[in-house]
């Protein structure tokens, strides 16, 4: 992983699940910032070196000197010291917090910490107040940050409000341009599934526009998260999705993604497109896929859309992407291969692109509030319109990877204002 020189910012991670860790890990590799600290919000174990423990192994992507320096590398974490709960981990001091959960209690004033990822998931709502009895995002900026990224994407709980003007969503090398350090004190990196289709559905508005795309759906078969259950449990009172429930590791579980919204607000145009999006939950660890469809229409004149012409506009997007979000290959993959490649946010197989074109019958006495007068001045009410089907494939590791590594590019992105 590259590494950058240390501006004596400190960064503030608050959640030490599978985003929180994978965050630390990418930074404590990047070494832009000079210390990271790290709320936990309980303590872990028996001693700070059960900590150490959790922090230097993973079960997906082995053990952190391994996987930023090789296989011959050592353990990278030393001078562990329990009662002031900090270690150094490959020369950068991290500091754990194990006592509070609730963001206003954190006292990143007082660590000097200016930045903070928000990892846990339970802090969405940028709305709610910073004393919100349950703990709000808003704690953090009364806690002494001033800015908060979050690791997902907002949710609001009183649908008659909207996302207030000093919250915005983006997503690195779509809309993260829109961010105004002068105005935004809450960002949203959006979804690891959001940013992916964003990647896929870009080139395809760069080249078509808007209006040519007729519709879109789309399917991510998606690794498991730490939401869902190992073996069967009891939903609680008043679930409604009793699937959350079932063992990820038995089943094929459907559920629900918030990618279609999201993806208008980084994605303006897509309001434009009938749009919808579905997940899968698959018994892998890590390694997800979204199955884009679309209907295109085609032009009386000029290049019909083919699958090659589909893969040429990918290709040409990935080759002048110079940040490396989108990648494009024409080898077979399975998810495995994707796992760990860094900065993808997408990667299009092209070698299963396919599309099929065929006309759509329209009898215009059937469509609705269509006025008779109308219908008599046109010669042939049945219209016949060349419609082309198109399948795109694009991986994505969801956790480091893709998700993690963007993430990671947003959180330096926006240090350099401070």
């Amino acid at each position: 992983m590259d590494t950058e020189k240390q501006n004596g910012l400190k960064l503030g991670v608050n959640g030490f699940g599978r985003i929180g860790k994978l965050t630390l890990w990418h930074h404590v590799g990047r070494k832009y910032f000079s210390e990271i600290v790290v709320n936990v919000g309980r303590m872990v174990g028996t001693s700070l070196e059960d900590l150490a423990h959790y922090t230097e192994r993973d079960s997906t992507y082995g053990l952190l000197h391994g996987f930023l320096y090789g296989e011959k590398a050592t353990s990278l974490i030393e001078d562990l010291d329990e009662d002031a709960g900090t270690m150094t981990i490959d020369g950068v001091k991290v500091r754990f917090l194990r006592s509070s959960r609730n963001p206003a209690e954190l006292n990143w004033r007082g660590y000097g910490v200016k930045l903070v990822v928000e990892t846990t998931g339970k802090f969405l709502d940028p709305n709610l107040s910073h004393d919100h009895p349950q703990g709000a995002v808003r704690g953090h900026l009364e806690a002494g940050a001033e800015k908060v990224i979050v690791s997902a994407p907002f949710k609001i709980k009183d649908k008659g409000k909207s996302i207030p003007a000093d919250a915005v969503t983006t997503v690195m090398g779509i809309n993260d341009n829109v961010f105004d350090p002068r105005k935004h004190k809450i960002i949203s990196n959006a979804s690891c599934t959001t940013t992916c289709l964003a990647h896929m559905i870009k080139p395809l508005l760069n080249a078509f526009g808007a209006k040519k795309i007729l519709s879109a759906s789309m399917a991510t078969v998606h690794a498991a998260t730490g939401s869902q259950q190992v073996l069967d449990r009891l939903p609680k009172s008043g679930a409604t999705d009793l699937r959350k429930n079932r063992s990820i590791m038995n089943n094929i579980i459907l559920t629900t993604t918030g990618a279609a919204n999201a993806l208008r607000l980084v994605i303006p145009e897509m309001a434009e497109i009938g749009f919808i999006a579905e997940s899968v939950r698959i018994p892998i660890s890590s390694g997800s896929l979204i199955i884009l469809v679309l209907n295109l229409q085609e032009e009386l004149s000029g290049e019909p859309i083919s699958r090659e012409l589909l893969n040429d506009i990918y290709r040409q997007a990935a080759s002048d992407d110079l940040k490396g979000y989108l990648h494009y290959t024409d080898k077979q993959n399975v998810s495995g291969d994707i796992i760990g490649i860094p900065r993808a946010a997408t990667i299009i197989e092209g070698h299963e692109t396919h599309t099929r074109t065929a006309e759509q019958v329209i009898d215009l006495e059937t469509v609705p509030r269509l006025e008779k007068e109308i219908l008599r001045s046109i010669k042939d009410v049945v219209l016949r319109i060349p419609i082309t089907q198109a399948v795109v494939y694009g991986w994505y590791d969801n956790e480091h990877g893709s998700y993690v590594n963007m993430l990671g590019d947003r959180t330096v992105s926006i240090a350099e204002f401070m």
